[in-house]
């Protein structure tokens, strides 16, 4: 049985799908528009519980459709597994399009932009019974801050916890290894301040366990794969249980905009 992500069905999700901002919202000098907006993860249906924030779709994301597909969205995964939430979450970005460079603190405020993405908040915490809100880095703290401010916001009055972006030790540590292992601890510690909180606040989880938290470091069963339902039929289960499937290729910036290349992990195709 290969289950699968039903898709923007039923509105007001049909009508975010239909009515997006393009390039004249989201300049092309700092987003790559060429790939598309890709809107979200996870329930649509009514029955998600947590509302994750994340950044911006990467190029795994621009392949598969869906956001928060790669190590980031592994890592994500697992964090929820230990709230004994396994289905019952959506998630969105912060911007709609893969961010190119620095975003500019203009584009940050852009109101053309938080009035989407404030669209996409309004649909999701009307139609689903969300009891706690993740926001994921600086960026998506911001971005529900703006939201809070606004009369819809105001009205809204679960729980919200941010934590550190799941990648930030590697962006953080810039290739040096010790450096790696003190932003990893670091991160899993404020992980477990987050979950602690959490699980608490989470009343209606999808199994009833009890909290396990990170050690210092990443261990086995920490990274969950991402579930078949989350995204269109017919994905390869690789795309879902590995990174590193798609890389940015080229000679310069401008030929990596423009390059997406597809490696099948070894050990899916036979050898001959």
């Amino acid at each position: 049985m290969h289950l699968f992500d039903l898709g923007y069905i039923e509105e007001p999700f049909i009508g975010l799908c239909q009515d997006y901002p393009d390039s004249t919202v989201y300049p092309i000098e700092n987003f790559r528009i060429e790939w598309g907006p890709i809107f979200h993860r996870g329930r649509l249906d009514g029955s998600a519980r947590v509302l994750l924030i994340g950044q911006d779709p990467a190029q795994n994301e621009a392949i598969v459709r869906r956001i928060l597909v790669g190590e980031a969205g592994q890592r994500i995964q697992g964090f929820l597994a230990k709230l004994g939430i396994d289905r019952s979450y959506v998630m969105i970005n912060t911007f709609l399009y893969s961010v190119y460079g620095n975003v500019p603190a203009k584009i940050k405020k852009s109101a053309a932009i938080a009035d989407y993405r404030h669209r996409w908040l309004k649909a999701l915490l009307t139609t689903q019974p969300i009891e706690a809100v993740v926001t994921m880095g600086v960026l998506a703290d911001e971005a529900w801050k703006t939201w809070a401010a606004t009369p819809d916001g105001r009205n809204f009055s679960a729980l919200q916890v941010m934590i550190p972006h799941p990648t930030k030790p590697e962006s953080a540590s810039d290739g040096d290894k010790q450096k790696l292992r003190d932003e990893t601890q670091k991160m899993l510690s404020q992980w477990n301040t987050a979950l602690q909180t959490l699980h608490t606040a989470i009343k209606h989880p999808d199994q009833e366990q009890p909290l396990i938290l990170y050690g210092d470091t990443w261990q086995p069963g920490d990274k969950v794969a991402i579930p078949d339902f989350d995204f269109p039929p017919g994905l390869p289960a690789w795309m879902r249980e590995s990174d590193n499937w798609a890389r940015r290729v080229g000679k310069d910036l401008t030929a990596k905009r423009r390059n997406i290349t597809l490696t099948v992990p070894k050990g899916v195709v036979p050898k001959p």
